[in-house]
């Protein structure tokens, strides 16, 4: 009795340790190289992949040399064997890989030469010298 009991733990401890489900997001940008953070942690340049343990929403900002850096949230969607219940079960008995592909379009920054931005500051020094001028009078 005592050696079925011990077996019948052996075995509940390996079917246990048997599966492993892995969750991976790739993100991916064009422009490509793309220094990518998630929930403010920086985690390495377009493509990548990094693993993740928990669904839900995430703050991704992406940040490129000549791009407008990009600030949204994207969702890591669970697949339904893996919610509360069904998700024992997977854990347990399958090498499942789970991967939520996220793509961002990154936006090129205006090209602004250096005579218009001297030519704005002048506009700027005209109207915040003409205003102290008005409310002096």
């Amino acid at each position: 009795m005592k050696q079925a009991r011990n077996l019948l733990l052996l075995v509940a401890v390996a079917v246990m340790t048997l599966g492993c489900v892995q969750r991976t997001i790739k993100i991916d940008s064009t422009p490509q190289g793309a220094l990518v953070h998630l929930n403010d942690e920086e985690v390495g340049r377009t493509p990548l992949s990094v693993p993740f343990k928990f669904y839900g929403v995430y703050d991704v900002r992406l940040e490129l040399d000549g791009y407008k850096p990009l600030w949204t949230k994207e969702e890591a969607k669970a697949p339904w064997w893996e919610v509360p219940g069904p998700d024992l079960i997977a854990e347990a008995v399958s090498d499942a890989h789970v991967i939520q592909d996220w793509h961002f379009d990154l936006e090129p920054k205006l090209a602004v030469s250096d005579a218009e931005v001297v030519k704005r500051a002048d506009e700027l020094k005209t109207q915040l010298t003409g205003q102290t001028a008005e409310t002096t009078n």
